[in-house]
């Protein structure tokens, strides 16, 4: 499929699915219609163009596949009253749909999906599917678990929230505060899947970094006050300046040391900065602005050798303090090892993996093999460093980080012997 056409539809289907919600009230069947909708079009528009109003047009496919499902759903009885008026527009030839709304129905569709009667994973997976345009597989891949267990999370999802009647409307400030903590941690999963995809044969994935930073400037416009989400947009921004340097002529991972600073993108380094200068509060901080404060260590270090690393271990301590993840952890070994030494990492990475089974969780597996053949070919050992990074390469679903983590272990090899 065209790449622009494959834009387009990923950027309308939040639209077209809030238009459908908002009529129907049914989110389940919804979303099968908005799917439907969208790969009918991936096979018309190829050969007839895209059609002048693709939102309208998406809807309006929408609409029939809801009425025909809605149709051989077994309680239509009771539904017929609601859905008539939407039956008589689609079987009468003369009569056409509602025109689209112009407004974003984006964030809404997000606060919807962040609904209090799910659980955080269910709202942080759904919010993936159905506004990040994440595949199924790619949400269980972020939550280390199979298709199907994933696909039946998000159907019970989508039914739960049927069966409480919830309607699509923007909540309350009483609900949108029960809500931001899904909410937040859903726009950083899309950015991070972006930044670096999970699979495929890209590094990343530009149309999902920058839908991620689209909504949360949209959420910082409705909350400028709230500074994890100030954070939030700073860390986004940040991370961000850094695309254009990443992935070489060849296609090739380049790591943060080898990037041409140049390419760095200073228009969103001084956003970024100035972000989180202005929500930056000794007294309480969360991890969203520990996160942006150490992104701005890194934006504004002129070179390699200027980073200020002493400064990140610390930061990277702070935050595992708040949020002590496994891929937290394994950052601050990093950290660690750049600020003090290889040896002083690894002990520390052994003593993490000691006590919290970091090389166990496996969604960092990967990444802990990583890091400990980094450090392993700081301290000359070559052969050990080849192993771990070639078994890390086996763990790897992206095509461009299996090809550069396959050339350290040759690299390694060579240095080693």
């Amino acid at each position: 499929m065209n790449a622009d056409i494959e834009h387009l539809l990923r950027t309308e289907a939040p639209q077209v699915l809030g238009a459908l919600v908002r009529r129907f009230g049914r989110f389940d069947l919804a979303e099968d219609a908005v799917q439907e909708a969208l790969l009918v079009a991936s096979r018309t528009w190829a050969d007839d163009g895209v059609p002048d109003e693709p939102r309208a047009w998406l809807i309006r496919i929408g609409y029939r596949r809801m009425v025909d499902l809605l149709r051989s759903d077994r309680a239509r009885r009771e539904r017929e009253q609601r859905i008539g008026a939407a039956e008589l527009v689609m079987g009468e030839p003369d009569r056409r749909p509602a025109p689209a709304r112009e407004n974003d129905d984006s964030l809404t569709l997000v606060l919807l999906c962040c609904h209090p009667v799910l659980s955080t994973t269910s709202q942080v997976a759904l919010t993936l599917r159905a506004v990040g345009g994440l595949t199924t597989v790619e949400v269980a891949r972020a939550y280390g678990t199979t298709e199907a267990t994933m696909g039946t999370r998000i159907s019970r999802a989508k039914q739960r929230l049927d069966r409480e009647g919830v309607r699509f409307a923007p909540p309350t400030d009483a609900d949108r505060d029960d809500r931001m903590a899904a909410v937040t941690q859903v726009l950083y999963l899309i950015f991070n899947e972006g930044h670096t995809a999970g699979a495929g044969d890209d590094l990343v994935r530009v149309d999902l970094s920058r839908e991620a930073i689209r909504l949360t400037r949209m959420l910082h416009a409705l909350r400028p006050d709230d500074a994890e989400v100030t954070g939030l947009l700073a860390l986004m921004l940040l991370t961000g300046s850094r695309r254009a340097a990443r992935v070489g002529d060849d296609d090739e991972l380049v790591p943060l040391d080898e990037q041409d600073r140049t390419l760095w993108d200073r228009g969103l380094i001084r956003e970024g900065t100035g972000l989180i200068d202005a929500a930056w509060d000794r007294r309480e901080v969360g991890p969203y602005r520990l996160q942006a404060a150490i992104a701005a260590v890194h934006a504004t270090a002129g070179a390699p050798e200027e980073t200020d690393w002493p400064r990140i271990a610390t930061l990277y301590l702070w935050l595992e303090r708040l949020a002590p993840t496994a891929p937290v952890r394994l950052s601050r070994v990093v950290a660690v090892a750049r600020a003090y030494g290889p040896h002083r990492g690894l002990a520390l990475l052994d003593d993490l993996n000691r006590r919290h089974g970091v090389d166990r969780d496996p969604l960092t597996r990967r990444r802990q093999l990583a890091v400990r053949a980094h450090l392993l070919e700081m301290t000359g050992d070559g052969e050990a460093a080849a192993d771990a990074y070639r078994r890390a390469a086996d763990l790897t679903a992206n095509r461009v980080e299996e090809r550069y983590l396959r050339d350290r272990a040759r690299r390694a090899e060579i240095t080693g012997r």
